[in-house]
């Protein structure tokens, strides 16, 4: 296809289906996106957005948009998602995931798959959830994670979620699996926290990959080096 043509259907619009690397930002995914895209197909100007948020320790699904297409991204942020999260057991975090060193541990002898089982059920439907104080929400005009970070109390507002399901995939403690199908705005990682704490125990996240967003599966998706591949080819 000529590059003159390829740019066109790239301003017109597009949605591209990649998965995000571990230690990646968001945004880092995005402006490679746009720098390749520029690059190889001379586009002074194009609007290049993503359709949600993954956390740098997490991998997986991202919808990117370019051009015209950035106005549906709303849309797509308002799908559904699925993940599979890896929980850690017995031990939390002030991140509740690797990002900072655990702080505090608990037992676990206690805890069966029955037991968890059970608080899982118990997170289903509509409810109202705490984020953690490292995120990217905003307290007085600065993000939360950067006030965290400096050692200073981030007290978040709860906010409305909605999970629809929530299933073990993997016991073997310390660590469980979980698979998680969450409206967004969903915190994974404060989840981790929540069902340590309902299992009279601690929890942290120690792994996250988002495998759907809506009826967009990760195993549709490409890696960012192989999108820069194909278009080097054409």
């Amino acid at each position: 296809m000529e590059i003159i043509k390829l740019s066109e259907e790239f301003s017109r619009g597009k949605v591209l289906l990649l998965n995000k690397p571990l230690y990646w930002t968001s945004f880092d995914l995005v402006r490679k996106v746009k720098s390749v895209l520029r690059n190889r197909l001379n586009i002074k100007k194009l609007k290049v957005g993503h359709a949600g948020t993954l956390d740098p320790l997490a991998t997986g699904l991202m919808i990117v948009c370019t051009g015209r297409e950035t106005r549906n991204i709303d849309m797509y942020q308002s799908l559904f998602k699925e993940y599979l999260a890896r929980i850690v057991l017995g031990a939390t975090t002030p991140s509740f995931d690797l990002e900072t060193g655990i702080d505090a541990t608990f037992p676990t002898e206690h805890i069966t798959q029955a037991a968890t089982e059970a608080v899982l059920a118990g997170f289903l439907g509509t409810q109202m959830q705490k984020p953690p104080g490292y995120s990217a929400r905003f307290v007085r005009g600065t993000r939360a994670y950067t006030l965290a970070r400096k050692g200073e109390t981030v007290d978040l507002q709860a906010r409305e979620i909605e999970i629809r399901s929530l299933e073990i995939f993997r016991f073997d403690l310390p660590l469980i699996e979980v698979r998680i199908r969450c409206s967004k705005g969903t915190y994974i990682r404060a989840l981790a926290r929540d069902i340590g704490s309902r299992l009279g125990s601690g929890g942290h996240l120690s792994g996250l990959v988002r495998t759907a967003i809506g009826s967009f599966n990760l195993e549709d998706a490409i890696a960012i080096e192989d999108f820069k591949r194909n278009l080097t080819l054409l």
